[in-house]
């Protein structure tokens, strides 16, 4: 049992570095749905950010690609920041993704590379600024007591660059 509960355990901290390094990788993926308009590609994302999601980078090539390789090849430092704001923005992208799918696979072509769009613009500011739309979603939503404090208690020192 502690195997599955290491296996379905989010990181906390996270490594801010290997997360703005999966959300450059997602950008990737987001314009290569939009190049092939390939339901394939975007249910590898879909995938990705379940993957996220439940396990961190465990159980997903993204994650595992930016931990194990591209973060060690860079020589990109440890810069922890709380986890469970970053687990809540996988999940909005999942939710994200998920709905570019349903569009694909319903024929609602236009709308669904809008999603990808919208996808991969916030996964810019996260990407190159470093400002994740989902931890200051997150963050202000413990600040109206939508998620309760004992979720994240590291939280309340951490504020995401504007």
């Amino acid at each position: 049992m502690s195997t599955l509960k290491t296996i379905f355990d989010f990181p906390n901290p996270v490594n801010d570095y290997a997360a703005r390094t999966v959300a450059s990788m997602v950008i990737i993926v987001c314009i290569a749905i939009l190049i092939t308009n390939n339901t394939w590609i975007t249910l590898f994302l879909v995938y990705g950010f379940i993957a996220r999601v439940a396990t961190g980078p465990t159980l997903s090539p993204i994650g595992l690609l930016a931990t194990k390789v591209i973060v060690p090849l860079l020589k990109l430092p440890n810069k922890p920041v709380p986890g469970p704001p970053k687990r809540f923005a996988q999940g909005i992208g999942l939710f994200v993704s998920a709905i570019s799918l349903i569009l694909f696979i319903v024929g609602i072509d236009f709308w669904g590379r809008a999603a990808i769009v919208i996808l991969a613009f916030f996964a810019g500011l996260e990407a190159f600024l470093g400002f994740c739309t989902g931890c200051f979603i997150f963050n202000h939503l413990m600040k109206f007591g939508l998620i309760p404090k004992t979720v994240c208690e590291a939280c309340e020192n951490f504020h995401p660059r504007p």
